[in-house]
Order: structure tokens, then sequence, then C-alpha cells
């Protein structure tokens, strides 16, 4: 699909995700976008927001779709119907900018991708970590080889949402999530360790706690098994106070650590004289977002190839955790229906 003017008008499809009116902003300040159309499949919700943001509310989604000046969508509908919106999105010719994960099963994935590349449609899902500088300063450090072979790394991300009671209540339905802190939260631990570890995953174990007593999760861990036996470990939770995100990567040569609890990055390697003591790395700004990337594919006509690449994988390794608490194993990822 063409942009047909300076300014790509978007429709919003809904406002149940907690970060809905975050991407929002986003598309409010960006200079080449603006929100143009609301749907929600809660209506009073999505009229609510439609006349707060001063656009028209489209109590069904195939009218929005069918608006020729509507040029890309941004999905925050419930987990459950990502696959319904975003295939109706992309066979009406809409760029797709959506939350994490794309769906809740690589099949479902799979689905989706694929329509989105028979129909010319960009595609781009928002990981906002990985666009972080402690994150490129991580791959950086990994890319240099400081660290020797790496043989564990560990990711934390967690909060008290659960047990303060900001978190809305749907985000504890297992049937509009397709899971708790691990599907939420815990995306973002998991791609970054996955991206830490630099290779494939060959074993999937979690554990799930259930601290509040609702259907999903709000305690994870998973452990990540690899063939070269370094082990990767994915926290997330909603229900700990002052839990700091944290960052941890060992090797045989070295190790670095962030947010222990500083935002401070801190390297020690025996093959670099500099870093013989722990010394902290000054951490680059950001690269654009997500959101900005996406806009850019679609005016470029570029793809998103490594963003949708882990974006599936996230898919593989959430269905992965789900199936091995539910089994009680391990599960390896090549086991899922694609």
């Amino acid at each position: 699909m063409e942009v047909t003017s300076l300014t790509m008008k978007i429709g919003k499809i809904s406002y149940w995700h907690v970060h809905a009116w975050d991407y929002t902003k986003q598309a409010q300040e960006h200079p080449d976008t603006e929100i143009a159309a609301v749907w929600d499949e809660e209506p009073s919700r999505g009229r609510q927001a439609a006349e707060q943001l001063g656009v028209p509310f489209y109590e069904h989604l195939e009218e929005l779709l069918a608006l020729e000046d509507i040029e890309g969508v941004i999905v925050d509908a419930p987990t459950n119907m990502h696959r319904e919106v975003m295939l109706a999105a992309a066979r009406a010719g809409k760029h797709i900018f959506t939350e994490k994960v794309i769906a809740p099963t690589l099949a479902e994935v799979h689905e989706i991708v694929s329509e989105c590349e028979r129909q010319g449609v960009k595609l781009t899902v928002s990981l906002p970590r990985l666009n972080d500088g402690y994150t490129l300063a991580v791959q950086d450090i990994l890319n240099q080889g400081l660290l020797g072979k790496i043989t564990y790394v560990r990711t934390r991300l967690s909060h008290n949402g659960a047990t303060a009671g900001w978190l809305p209540e749907h985000f504890y339905s297992a049937e509009q999530c397709g899971g708790g802190a691990l599907i939420d939260l815990g995306c973002h631990p998991m791609y970054l360790t996955r991206l830490f570890l630099g290779q494939d995953i060959t074993g999937v174990n979690a554990s799930f706690g259930y601290v509040t007593g609702r259907e999903v999760e709000d305690n994870a861990v998973v452990t990540l098994q690899t063939a070269s036996g370094a082990v990767g470990v994915v926290e997330a939770g909603f229900v700990n106070s002052h839990s700091p995100f944290a960052i941890e990567v060992h090797g045989t040569e070295g190790t670095l650590m962030y947010g222990t609890p500083e935002a401070r990055l801190l390297l020690r390697s025996q093959l670099n004289s500099e870093y013989r003591e722990w010394k902290e790395v000054a951490i680059p700004d950001n690269r654009e977002s997500a959101f900005h990337q996406w806009v850019g594919h679609v005016q470029n006509d570029t793809e998103a190839t490594d963003n949708v690449r882990t974006a599936v994988e996230l898919t593989a390794l959430m269905e992965a955790s789900n199936r091995s608490v539910r089994e009680r194993r391990t599960v390896a990822p090549g086991e899922l229906k694609s």
C-alpha cells in the first residue's frame, strides 16, 4: 500500500492494553502521523477515547478498515483477538503496529505474518527494550567477545501491579491474555535473554506461581537451554515491590551486570586490562522507538525483518513456557505446531 499523504492517518484498534494511550501519544507526537479513527471491542471505552481524541468512533471494525485514508493501525486489542483483527487489517491493506505478543501461538503468528507479506503490509511489533541504550551497550560488549564463551544469562523484570492493585482486572483473564505475568511483562526479559545468549534455544522449562490466587500466574521463572550448555533465566512477576530491572551475562572470561539495583552497567573481563576490576561502562542513547521504525518502514518501503523474526521467536518461547507448565516437562520449541 502506498502512502497517500505526508501525514499517515492511523486507526486505533482498541484501548484494552495498559500501553494503548502510550502508543496514542507516540502517534500524536510523531510529525508524520495522526490518530484519525477508533474502534474498540468495548464500545463505551472506544467512544470515550474517540471523544477525547476528537475523532470518529466506529462500532464495527470493518467500517474503520474500509476507510481509504486510513493507512495503518495500532493494535492494542486483547491478545486472543490479535489474529482476528490483524488478519482483517492486513487484508484491508493497512500497515500494522502491534503490542507484543503478535499472537498466543506460533501457528497464529505464522498465519498473521504470512498474510502481511502477501498483502504487502508493513508489520512492526513493540519490543521497546531492544532499542534501549543498555541493550545496545551489552550487545557491543558481547560482539567484542569480552566475556569469552557465554555460559549464563539472567534477565529480570517485575513490579507490584497485582499486590498494589493498579493493573486492570482483565490482565488476569487467561482467555483474553493467554497467560499472566510471563506473557505480559515477561516478554521483555524473554527476548533480551534470547538475544544475549546468541544461539538457538533447545529446551524451555517454566515454573509459575499464583501468589494472589488468580487464574493466571503472577510470578514466573523460565530456564532456557542451549546446545552449548549455556543457560538463560527469565524472571517476571506482578507481586514484587522494589524489584529492579536486572541483567546479568556471564562467560568464561568475564561478567557484566546491569541494574543491581542502580541503572549502571558494570563489566569485569580477563581479556581487557581496562576491565580487570569492576568498571562502569558508558550507556549510549536509545535508538529510535519501534513506532518510529514502523513509520519509517511504511515511508521507505522497507521491512522490519529483525523485529518480526524476534517477535515470532518470542511467541514460540511463550507458547513453549505455557506448555512446559501445563505438561510439567521441558519443551523443545521445535515441538510446536507452526
